[in-house]
């Protein structure tokens, strides 16, 4: 072998190593930034690059994937002097890689000191109920002030979440004692209003009722006086007749009204839910007369009737008389 041909194998095998020190396969979801002399020259994105060798190297390997980042437990003070105990959790992606790479050193500790020293600015200026009932705010609130201050990184802040909110034992005690006073409290008021309702229902039912029973009353007593009226009508329309035929000479309507009402006054008597033994206060002849008094009259009218269909009767009609007392 000649000396031309192993300058000729030496160049090849120069060539071969120049380029592949300058290939550069960068894996997905990494960004790798390019320095030439020690200066930011540009960004390799993922898949083949080539740099020019032994002027360019790599500068750093920056994850563009989010990541996540564990806050610590660290105490804190609330605005009502409560020492608490919390720590949480932060999400965060590179957008820039550049930025990320050289405006700030240690982007990780950097993104962790400021998360934490915002928990404890936002947390302390909440009272302690607060704190514990508002959690999503306390969230939301940290997540625009980090967000915020690590825009000039090239990171995008996409999450802070507070994990656990601890309180001393003493204080949680108390919160206990307290929340069950609450609860017990709350317990008594519903039970007042229940009965409060129970009765305002019960004294409705009552009114209603009582006001139903006076409607009924009112009526039966309207149907009642109308029923007297009736009846002292049709009384003043039959006495009306009777001094009616008296005054013609027929005695013996006298006769039938005066034993219709005898008869009225025994069935009263006689109808009493008290009495047991009926006693007459006057002889039951008088009663027979009146009852022969009707029979009177209705010969006196069947004999109307006859001479009314044959012959006329050219006798006097023959007067009746009130019966006897005592036959």
């Amino acid at each position: 072998m000649s000396g031309g041909d192993i300058a000729i194998i030496a160049l090849v095998l120069l060539a071969i190593i120049v380029l592949f020190a300058g290939i550069k396969q960068v894996p997905q979801g990494y960004n790798w930034t390019v320095e030439r002399f020690g200066r930011y020259t540009r960004t390799l994105q993922p898949g083949l690059n080539l740099i020019v060798p032994f002027f360019d190297r790599i500068g750093a390997k920056l994850n563009r994937m989010e990541q996540v980042l564990d806050v610590p437990s660290q105490e804190i003070i609330t605005r009502d002097n409560a020492t608490c105990t919390v720590d949480g959790v932060a999400f965060y992606q590179v957008l820039d890689a550049a930025r990320a790479a050289y405006e700030i050193s240690n982007l990780q500790r950097a993104i962790l000191n400021i998360t934490m020293t915002n928990i404890r600015t936002v947390m302390g200026s909440m009272d302690l109920d607060n704190l514990l009932s508002n959690r999503d705010e306390i969230n939301s609130r940290l997540l625009r002030v980090v967000d915020a201050a690590t825009e000039a990184w090239g990171v995008k802040i996409t999450r802070i979440e507070i994990k656990d909110i601890n309180p001393p034992a003493d204080l949680v005690a108390s919160m206990a004692r307290q929340m069950k006073a609450e609860r017990e409290k709350r317990a008594q008021i519903l039970e007042a209003e229940g009965s409060r309702q129970s009765a305002i229902l019960k004294a409705e039912g009552e009114k209603q009722a009582q006001v139903l029973q006076a409607e009924g009353r009112r009526e039966a007593a309207f149907r009642d006086a109308e029923a007297r009226e009736r009846l002292a009508e049709a009384e003043a329309k039959a006495t009306a007749l009777v001094s009616e035929a008296v005054s013609n000479g027929d005695v013996q309507a006298l006769n039938y009204f005066i034993a219709d009402k005898y008869t009225q006054a025994l069935s009263q008597f006689a109808h009493s839910p008290n009495q047991k033994i009926l006693m007459l206060p006057m002889e039951a002849t008088a009663l027979l007369g009146s009852l022969g008094g009707i029979a009177e009259l209705a010969r006196a009218a069947f004999s109307d009737d006859g001479a009314r269909g044959g012959p006329a009767d050219t006798s006097p009609r023959r007067r009746g008389a009130v019966p006897p007392v005592g036959g």
